[in-house]
C-alpha cells in the first residue's frame, strides 16, 4: 500500500474515533456521567488525535533532487511541479508544508534579517505580523508554484553581512558561498517559510519539512536541534551516480546520525537512478551498479541496507502525470512510497493506538467507578428501605432524624477533606517548580553565559555537561516528590474511604524520570555543535547566542509536557475527590426524600424499593454499554459496527 494509501487510512481511522468520542461523550451527558474528571479525560483524548501531525523531514544537500522528490511523493496530482525543482538551486530556507483550517491559504516567509535578533524561531511563530505573507490559490497550479518558488529566492550581501547573518566564515573558506565579481555574496532572502494549503494529505495531520543545504542547515541551530530530532520521519537524499560524497556524510554525521534509535524512521533515498540507466549496459548490469551502490552507501552511513532505497524522483513525477505505468514502476518510486507508509505511519499509528488505548482505559475506570459509587449507594437505600417493612411511624421518625444526623455529620467533617487537599497542594507547589519555566532558565543559566562569552568557547562542554546533569537530577528529585505525593493520596483515600465508605483510587502517578530520555536526545543533538570543527562557528556570539535560545526553546518543550502530565494526574485526583462527595451528598437527599415520601403515604415504601430497583437494573445496563462504548473506540474502522447501532 502506497503512503498516500496509508495515510487516507490514518485519517479514516481519526475522523472514525473522533466520531466515536463525539458519541461517548453524548451519552455520558444523557445519563449524568459527564463528571470533571471524566470530561478532562475526554478533552485529552479528541486533542491527542486531533492535534496529532506526522512530520517528514527531507533533508539532503543541494542538488540531490530533494524538491523533486516532494513533489513526486505528494503533488503530482497537480499534474506539475509545485516546489521549485528547476536545475541550480532551489529550496533555500526551510520550508514547511502543513494545514491550519483557521488560516487561509497562504505562504509565510521570515525575512533572514531576524537572525539578528534574540528570539527564537517558536518565538517569530508566534508574531504572525513578522512574516510577509502572500495569498496562495490551491485550485490554480501556476499561480500556486510561482508563489512558493518564492522560497528559492536569494539576497546579495557584503561579506560581513553574510557573517553576520552565518553564512560567511573567515576562517573556514571551503564553506563560504562564491564572492561575485563586486566581492558581494548570495545568502537566502528568508530565513523560514511556513505554506498553508488544504492538500488531502496537510488537512489529515502531514507536515513536510523541506530544508535547504549544508550551509544554511548548519547555520539554524533550531533546524538542526528542535526541528528535525521532532521529525517522526527523516528522508536523506544522495545522487545515485556518486553515492555518499564528502558533503552528504558530514550532513549525516552531524545533523542526523544523532537523532536517537527508535524515535524516528530514517530512509536513505538514491536519487536520480535514470543517470545509471545506460544504453550500452543491460538492464541486469544497470541494476548490479543500483545495488552496489545501496549496498556501498549502507555501509558508509551505518545503517541497514533495507533502509537505502533508489529511485528516480523526476521519471516517477513524470509517470505518475502521465499515467505511465511501466515507468512508475521504473522510477522505484511505490516502492518508498510503500515504506514510508508502512514505517512511519505503521509505527506512529502503533504509538498513538498506546496513548490512546491508555487513555480510553483511564476513562474507564474513572467513569466505572462513578456508575460502581451509585449502584453501592442503591444497594445501601434499598437495605435500608427494607428494615423499615413493619415499623410503626415513631421508628420511620428516628430513622429519618438518623439520617439528617448523618448528614450534618458529613458536612461538619469537612475540615478532614480540605485538610487532604491543602497537603496535597502544598507538595504539588513545590512539584511545580521544580518544573517551572523560570527554574529550567535558572538551571540553563551558566551554560548561556559561557556560550554567549567573546571568542573560543575552551569550557563549553564542560558547561553543558554539568547543565545536562543537573537537569536529569531535577527530574530525578521530581520524580521523587511525584512518588511521595502518590504515597499521601493513597494513604488519605484509603482513611477518607474507610472513614466515610467512600471508594477514592489514587490515579496512576506520572513517571517523570521517563523524561530523561528526552533530555539524552537534545543534549546528543548539541554535542555536535561543541566540536573542535564548530569552535569557529561557535565562537561567533551571533550564533551562539541563537545555539542557547534553540536549546532553551527545546527544554521547554520538554518541561512542559511533564508539567502537562502532572496537571492532569493532580486533576483526576481532585475530580474523583469532589465526584463522591456530590454523590454523597446527593444520595443523603434521596434516602430523606425516601423517608419522607412513606411518612406521608402508606404504600410509598414499597413503591419507593421498586424505584430504586429499577435504577438498580438501569445501572447495570449502563455499565455494559459503557464497557461497549469504550471497547468501542479502539476498534479498528475496518472491524467495526455502525457507530449508531451501538448508541440505540
Amino acid at each position: 500500500m502506497s503512503f498516500n494509501q496509508e495515510f487516507d487510512q490514518h485519517g479514516i481511522w481519526r475522523k472514525q474515533f473522533a466520531l466515536r468520542l463525539k458519541l461517548l461523550s453524548e451519552w455520558l451527558v444523557d445519563h449524568d456521567l459527564m463528571e470533571p474528571g471524566v470530561r478532562e479525560r475526554l478533552d485529552q483524548l479528541h486533542a491527542q488525535v486531533k492535534n496529532d501531525k506526522i512530520t517528514v523531514a527531507f533533508v539532503a544537500e543541494f542538488s540531490r533532487g530533494k524538491s523533486e522528490l516532494i513533489n513526486a511523493v505528494f503533488f503530482a496530482g497537480y499534474g506539475r511541479r509545485i516546489m521549485p525543482a528547476s536545475a541550480g538551486r532551489t529550496t533555500m530556507c526551510p520550508t514547511e508544508l502543513g494545514y491550519d483550517a483557521e488560516i487561509p491559504p497562504c505562504l509565510r516567509l521570515l525575512p533572514i534579517e531576524s537572525r539578528l535578533q534574540p528570539q527564537s524561531l517558536q518565538d517569530w511563530r508566534n508574531a504572525p505580523d513578522k512574516w510577509e505573507r502572500v495569498d496562495l490559490d490551491v485550485n490554480d497550479p501556476k499561480q500556486l508554484a510561482r508563489m512558493i518558488q518564492k522560497v528559492a529566492e536569494v539576497r546579495r550581501v557584503t561579506q560581513a553581512e553574510a557573517a553576520a547573518l552565518g553564512f560567511w566564515h573567515d576562517e573556514a573558506p571551503d564553506d563560504n558561498p562564491l564572492p561575485g565579481p563586486d566581492g558581494m555574496v548570495e545568502v537566502p532572502k528568508w530565513r523560514h517559510a511556513l505554506v498553508n494549503m488544504a492538500h488531502p494529505l496537510l488537512k489529515q495531520g502531514l507536515v513536510i519539512l523541506d530544508t535547504p543545504g549544508l550551509n544554511a542547515i548548519g547555520a539554524e541551530p533550531e533546524l538542526t536541534v528542535s526541528l528535525l530530532p521532532q521529525a517522526h520521519a527523516v528522508v536523506f537524499i544522495l545522487a545515485a551516480d556518486t553515492g555518499v560524497t564528502k558533503s552528504d556524510l558530514t550532513i549525516w554525521r552531524q545533523h542526523l546520525s544523532v537523532l536517537g534509535e527508535g524515535r524516528e524512521s530514517r530512509l536513505v533515498v538514491l536519487n536520480k537512478i535514470d543517470t545509471m540507466w545506460d544504453a550500452l549496459s543491460s538492464p541486469e548490469q544497470v541494476q548490479l551498479q543500483i545495488a552496489s551502490q545501496r549496498t556501498d552507501s549502507a555501509e558508509i552511513l551505518g545503517v541497514p541496507a533495507r533502509q537505502v532505497l533508489a529511485v528516480s524522483a523526476q521519471k516517477g513525477l513524470l509517470a505518475k502525470v502521465h499515467r505511465d505505468k511501466q515507468l512508475l514502476e521504473a522510477s522505484n518510486l511505490l516502492e518508498l512510497e510503500t515504506a514510508l507508509g508502512e514505517d512511519l505511519l505503521g509505527q506512529r499509528r502503533k504509538i498513538l493506538s498506546a496513548v490512546v488505548a491508555k487513555g480510553i482505559q483511564a476513562l474507564r475506570v474513572e467513569t466505572g467507578r462513578l456508575v460502581h459509587t451509585r449502584a453501592r449507594d442503591l444497594v445501601e437505600q434499598i437495605q435500608e428501605l427494607e428494615g423499615l417493612r413493619g415499623k410503626n411511624a415513631g421508628v420511620i421518625k428516628q430513622m429519618r432524624l438518623r439520617i439528617e444526623q448523618e448528614q450534618a455529620d458529613f458536612d461538619a467533617s469537612g475540615a478532614k477533606i480540605q485538610a487532604v487537599r491543602s497537603v496535597h497542594l502544598r507538595l504539588l507547589k513545590d512539584l511545580f517548580a521544580m518544573l517551572s519555566a523560570s527554574h529550567l532558565k535558572a538551571e540553563v543559566a551558566t551554560l548561556g553565559k559561557t556560550l554567549k562569552q567573546p571568542g573560543i568557547k575552551l569550557g563549553v562542554r564542560r558547561a553543558y555537561n554539568h547543565t545536562f546533569d543537573r537537569l536529569r537530577s531535577d527530574l530525578a528529585k521530581a520524580d521523587r516528590m511525584a512518588g511521595e505525593i502518590q504515597s499521601m493520596l493513597e494513604g488519605s483515600f484509603k482513611n477518607l474511604n474507610a472513614e466515610y465508605g467512600f471508594s477514592l483510587q489514587a490515579p496512576v502517578s506520572p513517571k517523570l524520570g521517563q523524561y530523561a530520555r528526552d533530555l539524552d536526545l537534545i543534549e546528543k543533538s548539541h554535542l555536535q555543535y561543541l566540536s573542535l570543527g564548530n569552535a569557529l562557528r561557535l565562537a561567533q556570539p551571533e550564533f551562539a547566542e541563537r545555539l542557547a535560545r534553540a536549546l532553551m526553546s527545546r527544554l521547554r518543550v520538554v518541561y512542559d509536557t511533564a508539567v502537562n502530565e502532572v496537571e492532569l494526574w493532580n486533576k483526576s485526583a481532585a475530580a474523583q475527590l469532589d465526584a463522591q462527595l456530590r454523590e454523597r451528598r446527593r444520595n443523603f437527599s434521596r434516602r430523606i426524600e425516601a423517608v419522607s415520601r412513606i411518612q406521608q403515604a402508606a404504600g410509598g415504601l414499597d413503591e419507593r424499593i421498586r424505584e430504586l430497583q429499577s435504577q438498580q437494573a438501569e445501572l447495570n445496563l449502563l455499565d455494559t454499554k459503557l464497557g461497549e462504548l469504550t471497547d468501542h473506540l479502539l476498534a479498528a474502522p475496518e472491524e467495526e459496527q455502525p457507530v449508531e447501532a451501538l448508541v440505540a
